[in-house]
């Protein structure tokens, strides 16, 4: 009897290397007691960490939260709103914090962007914020967010602000939750998406698919960066297939496409259910000993790749198992898309859609590898 060939147990073991790899944001998150930081938090990452990650104190007025399975440390402030000797100590200590991670070296431990959350009911910005502003902005990026964005005034606050030129990266006035002004008047919340994007733009590349996991606004991001993620691992399934793959050695691919699969899932940040995976997976890959799996992956040739090329001699090539990887890959992140998306609404996520999803997808994607394969060969032909 064959040995079985643990898929699930290679792909699990990949997520936890992938996790275990991926570098961590830090972000200091700065602003008076009722500014709304914690609903700004919560509005823009998953998991609630305002309410349920680990806060640490770091000094007196700094705390540091995190949250395992999150690859995001935030910083956040307290009694911004005290007498002038207290801010000043609360100044020193955010500068010494910064530069004490400048210090290390290791750009993982830099302060890698701040959050300056001012009231927009206020109406104002006070003498020593900007003072504080000028001086975190000489060090680190910073972002002036205007919370509780409503009605007029926190347009002309923002006009103010723009005008005392502050060395920032942007001003973004953000309504983190929908706002209810009477039973029948709701401002729907705007501006986290902008935030989010700013953000990512302005992070070093090293922490930016942490950023992409933690967040949950834009999953269109998520998927984008998924899609670019796939690159590597379609080259490397080419250079697998650059000597044909006998079908029998069809299973050979599989190690490639875990790891990706994994990497995938991780840009995506989505929480671990093994059932649902599991059966996500062998929807495509199917499941067994080797020579099953590989059977499986030349059925899924020969459904969707009839007569090219690759299959002359009993073979898989170079492009075919590009072909294969790429469907794989792009078919699984509309699925992680989808699953997220359910996930961030507060709705349930069916084992069944979700596995009838990725058939459908993958047998989109494969269809399309097949025209821009027939696409190629013609060219290749000379034909008009």
């Amino acid at each position: 009897m064959e040995r079985p060939y643990d898929i699930f147990g290679q792909f699990f073991n990949k997520l936890q290397e992938e996790e275990a790899n991926m570098q961590t944001v830090n972000l200091m998150v700065v602003g008076k007691t009722g500014v709304g930081k914690s609903t700004l938090i919560n509005s823009v990452f998953r998991e609630n960490l305002a309410d349920t990650g680990i806060g640490t104190p770091v000094t007196r007025h700094l705390q540091k939260i995190t949250k395992p399975g999150v690859p995001l440390t935030l910083y956040d402030t307290r009694g911004l709103e005290l007498d002038q000797a207290v801010q000043q100590e609360i100044e020193q200590e955010i500068l010494d914090e910064i530069e004490a991670r400048f210090r290390v070296g290791a750009s993982e431990h830099f302060i890698h962007m701040l959050w300056y959350c001012i009231n927009s009911g206020t109406r104002r910005i006070e003498a020593f914020e900007i003072e504080w502003i000028r001086a975190f902005a000489a060090r680190l990026p910073v972002i002036v967010v205007l919370t509780q964005s409503v009605g007029k005034d926190y347009k002309e606050l923002a006009k103010y602000i723009r005008e005392l030129n502050l060395p920032v990266k942007s001003i973004h006035p953000v309504l983190a939750r929908d706002y209810e002004i009477s039973d029948d008047i709701v401002l729907p919340a705007f501006g986290l998406r902008e935030l989010v994007d700013t953000t990512f733009d302005c992070l070093p590349e090293a922490v930016r698919t942490a950023f992409i996991n933690a967040q949950k606004v834009n999953v269109q991001r998520k998927l984008e960066t998924a899609n670019r993620a796939v690159l590597p691992f379609i080259t490397a399934a080419f250079a697998e297939g650059y000597n044909p793959l006998p079908f029998a050695d069809a299973a050979l691919l599989v190690p490639t496409q875990l790891a990706m699969l994994a990497r995938l899932t991780v840009i995506f940040g989505v929480p671990i259910n093994k059932t649902l995976m599991t059966s996500i997976i062998s929807a495509v890959l199917g499941t067994g000993g080797a020579t099953a799996i590989g059977r499986t992956i030349v059925a899924n040739v020969f459904k969707f790749l009839p007569g090219v090329g690759s299959l002359i001699g009993g073979t898989i090539n170079a492009t075919t198992a590009a072909i294969i990887t790429a469907a794989l890959g792009l078919a699984y992140n509309q699925v992680m898309a989808a699953i997220v998306r359910r996930i961030y609404a507060g709705e349930s996520v069916s084992e069944a859609e979700m596995v009838a999803l990725m058939k459908t997808k993958f047998s989109e994607q494969m269809k399309r590898g097949k025209e821009l394969l027939k696409s190629g060969q013609h060219e290749d032909s000379g034909d008009e």
